[in-house]
Order: C-alpha cells, then sequence, then structure tokens
C-alpha cells in the first residue's frame, strides 16, 4: 500500500514538472544562452587555456633544472694499450683495464637562457594570444546573441500565425452553425454546407502544420540557448513591440569585434614573422652541474672505501654561445612565408570593413522599409476585418454569397500574416542594425 502511494506521488510530481511552462522575455533567452550555449563556454575555456600558454611560454626564460641518477654494471671492462715508457718500460706496450665492475652516479643540471630572442617574442606573442581570445570570446557573445534573438522572433511569428489560424477557425466555425441551421430550415443548400466543411478541414490541415513549425522552432531556440529539448517555453507577445532604432551615420567599422580580431590576428602574424626572424640571432646560455660518482668492485650503494667502493664529486659551470651561420636559405623562405600570410590579412582587413558597412547599409533601408510595409499592412489588416464584418452581416441577411464571405475571411488571414511577417522583418533587420553598431548586447537591458 504504501509502495503505491508513493508511486503514485511520484508520477504526479513528475508530470507536475513536465508540464510547467518557462516564460522566457528575450532578455531572459539571451542571459540563459550567455551562460549555458556550448559556445559561449568554449570561448571562456580558451582564455583560460591562454593564461597557461603564457605560462608555458614564460617557462622558456626561467631556470631549468633537473635531477639525474644511474647504476651501470660493467661485466667486460675495456683495455686501453698505452706506451710502457711512462711506466719505466720503455719499447714495450701495455694494455690496461681502466674502471671498476660497478658504478653510480647522482647529479643536478641547471640550465639558464640568458639571450634567446624566440623567448621574449614568443613571450608577448602569447600575452596578444590572450587578448586574441578575449576578443574572440565577445564575438561569440555577439554571435549567440543574435542567433538566439533571430530564432526568438521566428518563434513569435509562427505562434501569431498559429493564433490566425485559431481566429479563423473560431469564425469558420461559426459560419459552420449558422449554415447548418438554414440548411436544417431548407434555406441553404448542401453545397454550401460541403463547402465550409472543407474549409474547416483545410483550415485544420494548416493549423497542424504550423503547430509542428512551431516545436521545429522551439527545438531550434532551446539548441541556441542551450536548453534542454523537452522544456516547455512560453512567449510573451509583449516581446515584439516595435520600437524605431535611431537610422544614424555609419559606425566606424575598425571599431566592431570582427575587424579587431582580425587586427589582433595580424599582430600575432607579426610576432610569428618576428620569432622566425629570431633564428638569424645568436643565443646565449648559462650551465652549471653538480655530480657525485661511487665506483668500485661490487654494487656502490651503502658501500665505503673499505669495500673498495670510492665516491666523489664534481662540478661545472659553463657558458654555451650558439651563432647561426647558414641555414640554407630555410629561415627566408620562412620569413618570406610569413610576410605572404601578413599580406593575404590585409586583403581580409580591407573586405571585412567593406562587408561591414554594407551590413549597415542594408539594415538601416531594410528597417526603413519595414516601417513603412508595418503601416500598410497593418491598415490593411484593419480594412480586411471590416470587410469580412460588413461581408458576415450582409451573408447572414442573404446580400452576399457564401463565396464572398470566404473569400474575405481568406483576405482577413492574408492580411493578418502579412502584417506580422512584416513585424518579423523589421525585428530581424533590427537584429542586423544592432550587431553592425556592436550593440547586440544591449537586447539583454530590454
Amino acid at each position: 500500500m504504501k509502495k503505491t502511494i508513493l508511486l503514485t506521488l511520484l508520477t504526479f510530481a513528475l508530470t507536475a514538472n513536465a508540464q510547467e511552462v518557462k516564460t522566457l522575455s528575450l532578455k531572459d533567452a539571451i542571459k540563459y544562452a550567455l551562460e549555458n550555449k556550448a559556445d559561449a563556454k568554449k570561448a571562456k575555456l580558451k582564455i583560460e587555456n591562454s593564461n597557461y600558454q603564457i605560462q608555458e611560454v614564460r617557462s622558456r626564460a626561467l631556470p631549468q633544472i633537473s635531477a639525474s641518477g644511474s647504476l651501470n654494471y660493467n661485466p667486460i671492462l675495456q683495455t686501453t694499450v698505452i706506451d710502457g715508457a711512462a711506466f719505466g718500460a720503455p719499447g714495450s706496450t701495455i694494455q690496461a683495464a681502466f674502471g671498476q665492475k660497478w658504478s653510480s652516479g647522482a647529479g643536478v643540471t641547471l640550465n639558464q637562457t640568458l639571450y634567446d630572442q624566440s623567448v621574449f617574442i614568443g613571450l608577448k606573442a602569447a600575452k596578444t594570444t590572450r587578448e586574441y581570445y578575449q576578443i574572440n570570446d565577445q564575438l561569440t557573445e555577439e554571435q549567440v546573441v543574435e542567433r538566439v534573438a533571430n530564432a526568438y522572433y521566428q518563434v513569435y511569428v509562427r505562434r501569431q500565425n498559429l493564433t490566425v489560424l485559431d481566429n479563423n477557425l473560431t469564425n469558420t466555425n461559426k459560419v459552420k452553425d449558422i449554415i447548418k441551421g438554414q440548411y436544417d430550415n431548407g434555406l441553404a443548400k448542401k453545397i454550401d454546407l460541403d463547402r465550409i466543411l472543407v474549409k474547416i478541414s483545410n483550415i485544420n490541415t494548416q493549423r497542424q502544420q504550423v503547430l509542428n513549425s512551431v516545436a521545429l522552432q522551439e527545438n531550434a531556440l532551446k539548441f541556441y540557448m542551450g536548453m534542454p529539448i523537452e522544456t516547455k517555453i512560453s512567449i510573451p507577445e509583449t516581446e515584439f513591440e516595435v520600437t524605431p532604432q535611431a537610422l544614424s551615420e555609419a559606425p566606424d567599422a575598425t571599431s566592431r569585434t570582427q575587424y579587431l580580431l582580425l587586427k589582433k590576428q595580424e599582430q600575432l602574424l607579426q610576432y610569428q614573422k618576428k620569432s622566425i626572424q629570431a633564428a638569424y640571432y645568436p643565443t646565449l646560455s648559462l650551465t652549471g652541474s653538480y655530480n657525485y660518482i661511487g665506483q668500485g668492485p661490487e654494487m656502490p650503494w651503502f658501500k665505503l672505501p673499505s669495500d673498495g667502493v670510492y665516491w666523489s664529486d664534481y662540478a661545472a659551470i659553463g657558458l654555451n654561445l650558439k651563432v647561426p651561420i647558414f641555414s640554407g636559405f630555410g629561415t627566408r623562405a620562412k620569413v618570406r612565408q610569413a610576410e605572404n600570410s601578413l599580406q593575404a590579412l590585409k586583403v581580409d582587413l580591407e573586405d571585412t570593413k567593406l562587408s561591414l558597412d554594407l551590413d549597415f547599409e542594408n539594415a538601416k533601408k531594410q528597417i526603413e522599409n519595414s516601417i513603412i510595409t508595418i503601416k500598410n499592412q497593418k491598415e490593411n489588416a484593419q480594412l480586411a476585418q471590416e470587410v469580412l464584418t460588413n461581408t458576415n452581416n450582409n451573408y447572414i441577411q442573404g446580400l452576399a454569397s457564401l463565396t464572398d464571405l470566404l473569400d474575405a475571411e481568406n483576405a482577413l488571414v492574408e492580411a493578418q500574416n502579412n502584417y506580422t511577417t512584416a513585424l518579423l522583418e523589421y525585428k530581424l533587420a533590427e537584429i542586423q542594425l544592432l550587431k553592425t553598431k556592436g550593440e547586440l548586447k544591449t537586447l539583454t537591458d530590454k
């Protein structure tokens, strides 16, 4: 009995949770996406990774210290042939074995770079890489905002289309009831009733198609947000208000994120070129080592001279200078490749600036046209509503045909959908205008 009650309560809780609807404003949708979308998370991880890259390059300028140890057994000792004169036996040859059967050593080595042009350039490049990823993070956030805003308004339009169809279905059902009553009283033809039934069937079919379109568009929005697909969402109608943007002069394209990202990439390519040129410069490093070695006829560990094992230490300090003289023109070829990459990037910078200017002008023109279209379509929808109302009254009074009534209904649906489409085009143009001005993040303030 207790298990049954628990299962019932659990089922009820899961059902209630599944039916919970999350109301989303555009601001909420964007904030959710910036916190949860994979693209935004990965961009921030790249910034974090750039800090590790700086640490890696910095380590090349710091002392490199290592320790080593060895234990060797020599079953056959190498012999050396020497002149016996050194041992008081001129004219003879002595074959002597050097070394011991066992040897063991341990030591510490230090290496400190004193001058290496590539290390210092690499450190500057690593810091620039972090700045690059910071700008890339801003660009990624703008792209996330753009995708979410576009998808958000697409969902709204699909739902508005569904509302139009629902209103049309309601009105058509009322007409059907009137015709059914007239037919039952012998005042209408069967063909009129059949026509209205066909119209209702067609509306239901369209409604199902729009319902499917709404579901698909909502799934797209949730994907762009990084939200679980099974989450149910609701979009308030107040989010689709028309608030004309200030159509100012074209913004400075060189301050846009896309352009700044390319400029930072140009700086990285310049460092890359300098890093390659560093191969022409000499390098200087300081080395030092300290070692301790033991040798004897048996394993030296823990043994003393009384066991025939002798331990000694030795150390060395030195400077290593490397001066490049000729590399077979390989370095020169690499430098020219880097110069070629820089020239190609400069072409991209010019093209990007032109593209950003074009986007602004197109968005500006679309805004202007959309405002005119919205005004016309709104008036057209109001007029279509008046025509339908008058036609419906005339039909009830026998002064208009069913064809006139159906045409008036179709005209109203078309006018309302055209008005909604005009609103969508305005909102999409508004997003593009904000993008070209670098103000997409202001959508989170609305």
